[in-house]
């Protein structure tokens, strides 16, 4: 059996979650999510816990077991704390800001580009003078908020010789030398 799959969710006070048909509905103090569900896996709802069972041990059901698991958990943690991504934009020149769900970044290219979010994503911009500008993202979906930080990350990504480039904040990049002197 999925070791995932098996384990149940436990739902915090304050997190409504609904099963109608194959839909499952979460509903929380951040938000609402809702997600549908293949038939081949049921759920039970008992004592403030969901449970997921599969109806065989067939490659296809035991991938789905763990997958819509996860998913619930996924849904629950965000209505109950939600998510957060912080962004480093490093490079001289490079700029971030943010008004209401716009990100303006200047990242050397000829203009600036500008991205427009959905409002269930919050962002925020943080220029300190001598730090790179920091953008951070915070949702309670966190499928939407991994999608838009790869999205912005994918504008700039950093490159190895100057470490140039949008980067997660805590990533490593692994760095190159660059060019020896001239032959002898």
């Amino acid at each position: 059996m999925s070791r995932i799959g098996k384990s149940p969710v436990t739902i915090p006070s304050g997190v409504e979650v609904k099963v109608d048909g194959n839909v499952i509905t979460v509903k929380g103090p951040k938000g609402e999510l809702s997600q549908e569900v293949d038939s081949c896996i049921t759920l039970s709802i008992e004592d403030g816990t969901v449970t997921f069972t599969r109806e065989s041990d067939a490659p296809d059901h035991r991938a789905k077991h763990g997958l819509y698991r996860a998913l619930l958990n996924n849904m629950v943690q965000g209505v109950s704390e939600g998510f957060k991504k912080e962004l480093e934009v490093i490079g001289v020149g490079y700029r971030a800001n943010a008004t209401g769900q716009t990100l303006e970044l200047a990242l050397g290219y000829s203009h600036p580009i500008v991205i427009e979010f959905p409002k269930e994503l919050k962002i925020s911009t943080v220029s300190e003078k001598g730090k790179a500008p920091m953008v951070t993202l915070e949702s309670h979906d966190k499928q939407l908020l991994g999608q838009a930080a790869a999205k912005i990350r994918s504008l700039r990504k950093p490159e190895p010789y100057k470490g140039k480039g949008i980067r997660f904040l805590g990533e490593e990049i692994r760095r190159k030398a660059g060019k020896s002197a001239g032959k002898k």
